[in-house]
């Protein structure tokens, strides 16, 4: 096919020419077919599935990874193979991930779940890393802590995130080696409020935090039983302290929007859509990862972002930005829903990983969160907190530390124009 002399290795072509045929991964899964005792009847379906979104080269790879499988003494169900074909580490691999995604699709199985599989290693890990004498009471409590998440979700209430447990567990593991090396003890029964005092002043700063976990904890072990009074109890909680993060000057904000709303070609089109939709609207970075081209209504000229309550509209800015996403997505020729599809999902139908939208704005020298609480502490001030938690779908209760006690002269009206009370 190349046309120069070269040595043959199958079916008439050099190696080259017999890598990148495009029939060579469909004659693979015929001769896997001939091979197998009891073949599959989605054998040739998934090479047909897999041969869209891969080069043949890795779909042949991927076939005789499947053909290892089958003629294993294992189970020969596609969740039990699923499971098998999982990469340890953070990313499951591409044949899990493509296996995944063409079981869950033809119903063959319930998928991989991925990011339940990595939060339980990380509860693992810091259960795990508490002192042998405290640490059945602390995997005691993550188990029951994961049974009300998983409790919440099926009855539609608001659950516990994966990050609020492992935080929870981070605060306990961190108190019993405190426990354990400053105090000598080794058993949760002899704790007192001394010691979570003392706990406490190692880190004034996330005093509320650390005891909100604590309270936590203790809560359960009276419960079972374990303590017979809470420690944390008297423990008083400091006042709230007021908002102190980073909020941009109007001048930040204009050379950002500048940039974002140029036609640039050197910023990219993912770039300009996330630090619109955060300047903007105070988009988040799960908000934007999750966004679905299900999720735009043209006809209505709305954003559906995360879980708000009510659609975000299209105003003419946010219409450009998005548009230009869209063109250069499809460019892609890919199937994923979401906006923002990036090289190594592009085969895939997940979103953007997490630390991908975190950097997407490092050109510009910004974070998402800046933008967001820059946007989050104008509204709050403009309007009114129960206002602004109610568009934006957060606890209005949160948004109180963003209310500043500084008095804007330029917004207040002319006081001579007042007729004389």
């Amino acid at each position: 096919m190349c046309g120069e002399l070269r040595r043959k290795v199958g079916n008439g072509l050099c190696r080259n020419c017999w890598q990148r045929d495009p029939d060579r991964p469909f004659r693979r899964v015929e001769n896997l077919m001939a091979e197998l005792v009891d073949p599959p009847q989605w054998l040739p379906d998934f090479a047909e599935y897999a041969v869209q979104r891969h080069c043949g080269a890795r779909v042949c790879v991927m076939l005789t990874s499947v053909g290892r499988l089958l003629a294993d003494d294992e189970s020969n169900h596609p969740q039990a193979i699923l499971e098998r074909s999982r990469c340890p580490g953070r990313s499951a691999g591409s044949l899990a991930r493509t296996l995944e995604d063409f079981f869950v699709r033809e119903g063959l199985a319930f998928g991989l779940d991925q990011d339940a599989h990595l939060a339980k290693g990380r509860r693992d890990r810091r259960v795990a890393a508490v002192p042998e004498s405290l640490r059945p009471q602390v995997a005691n409590y993550a188990a029951e802590m994961v049974a009300g998440q998983q409790r919440a979700r099926r009855v539609g209430t608001h659950a516990r995130s994966d990050v609020t447990i492992e935080s929870s567990l981070a605060i306990v593991r961190d108190f019993a080696s405190f426990l354990f090396a400053d105090r000598k003890k080794e058993d949760w029964s002899v704790v007192e409020i001394g010691d979570v005092e003392s706990f406490l002043l190692q880190r004034p700063r996330n005093r509320s935090r650390r005891l909100g976990g604590l309270r936590s904890f203790f809560r359960f072990a009276c419960k079972r039983k374990l303590v017979l009074v809470d420690p944390t109890t008297g423990v008083p909680v400091t006042k709230r302290s007021p908002f102190q993060g980073v909020v941009l000057t109007a001048q930040h904000q204009r050379q950002l929007f500048s940039r974002w709303t140029s036609d640039d070609e050197m910023v990219e089109p993912s770039e300009a859509l996330v630090g619109v939709l955060a300047l903007l609207h105070a988009a988040s970075n799960a908000e934007v990862r999750s966004l679905k081209l299900s999720d735009i209504d043209w006809s209505h000229r709305t954003i559906c972002l995360g879980e708000r309550p009510y659609p975000v509209p299209i105003d003419p800015v946010t219409e450009s930005v998005l548009k230009r996403a869209l063109a250069n997505r499809a460019t892609l020729n890919t199937e994923n829903p979401h906006v923002i599809v990036t090289r190594a999902t592009k085969t895939r139908s997940c979103p953007a990983s997490a630390p991908y939208i975190t950097h997407v704005l490092d050109p510009a020298g910004v974070r998402t969160k800046a933008l967001r609480q820059t946007r989050i502490l104008d509204l709050v001030n403009r309007l009114d907190p129960k206002v602004a938690a109610e568009v934006l779908g957060m606890n209005a209760d949160g948004l109180a530390t963003y209310v500043s006690d500084d008095v804007n002269a330029v917004l207040l009206a002319d006081r001579s124009d007042r007729p004389n009370l």
